[in-house]
């Protein structure tokens, strides 16, 4: 969890209709690299659960945690129960794949907001996302001219498929396929998608982290998306990391608030926190 002085210099606020939660660097200097951040379905699924289990320690950078459409502060008329009535009609088309595809539009809009409001307009940008939030932050990537300068993303969702076969698993209730939820969940497959996702920005480092025990997306689905993007990458600028003790959920439910640190969030949150610093401190990119 954040440190309780960290905790203390949070704010929160809209940018661009979205909900943010904000931890400032110690020294806001208007240079000082940003990283936006997606939270998941799953715990964390929220701002504050996410700035509490990754809160990126050390790192002398801000960080603003958004909020998910349909989540949060942007609960549909009829709440938790109205979400849950939509995944049971249709999982991808009527909750996955809109959410991620308004949470990917809106990024670029909520980053220039933020820009604006905490004078940041120089600033190196990095973006961080979490299950869904990883496949948002993906597909912003494709479909967007946003300048960042590096990528970090835990469990992302790779293949809406995956967690489409998941659920067929838990609730015992296939899950039936037509011409439009094939186009919608190939739209998502990042793997597919990997030459426009590198075309994109081919010199942007991108870390992939996989938990160990992460039963929707294994490590093995992970290390197809790293291979898929290697040709068009150096190095050091692409790497694929299996977390020991990290399953695909990074905290207890609801996932509203924080849980207790584990070694496979902590080992995350480092390994995050290092590669940032070596793309967007140590190496800053121009910013627009």
């Amino acid at each position: 969890m954040v440190a309780d002085s960290t905790l203390s210099r949070t704010l929160t606020g809209i940018a661009a209709g979205v909900p943010y939660l904000a931890i400032p660097p110690p020294d806001p200097a208007p240079t000082v690299p940003i990283v936006v951040a997606l939270h998941a379905f799953e715990p964390p699924r929220s701002e504050a659960a996410l700035a509490g289990t990754l809160p990126l320690l050390g790192l002398p950078a801000w960080r603003f945690y958004l909020g998910l459409p349909l989540f949060g502060h942007r609960l549909p008329k009829g709440g938790v129960s109205e979400v849950n009535r939509l995944g049971r009609e249709d999982y991808l088309l009527q909750l996955y794949s809109p959410v991620v595809r308004q949470a990917a539009a809106e990024l670029p809009l909520a980053v220039a907001e933020l820009r604006r409001s905490f004078s940041l307009a120089d600033a190196p940008l990095g973006l961080m996302g979490v299950g869904a939030g990883g496949a948002a932050v993906f597909l912003a990537l494709i479909e967007s001219d946003l300048p960042v300068g590096a990528v970090g993303v835990v469990n992302p969702v790779i293949d809406p498929t995956h967690v489409l076969s998941a659920r067929e698993r838990h609730l015992g209730v296939d899950y039936t396929w037509d011409d439009q939820s094939r186009d919608a969940a190939a739209g998502l497959d990042f793997t597919e998608r990997a030459d426009e996702l590198a075309s994109r920005g081919p010199d942007t480092p991108v870390l992939i982290v996989n938990g160990e025990h992460d039963e929707i997306i294994r490590p093995s689905h992970g290390r197809l998306l790293h291979d898929a993007l290697s040709p068009h990458h150096q190095p050091h600028t692409l790497r694929h990391v299996v977390i020991p003790d990290l399953a695909h959920t990074l905290g207890p439910e609801p996932g509203l608030d924080p849980g207790p640190p584990t070694p496979g969030t902590v080992l995350t949150d480092r390994a995050l926190t290092e590669w940032f610093h070596t793309h967007l401190i140590a190496r800053p990119q121009a910013a627009p």
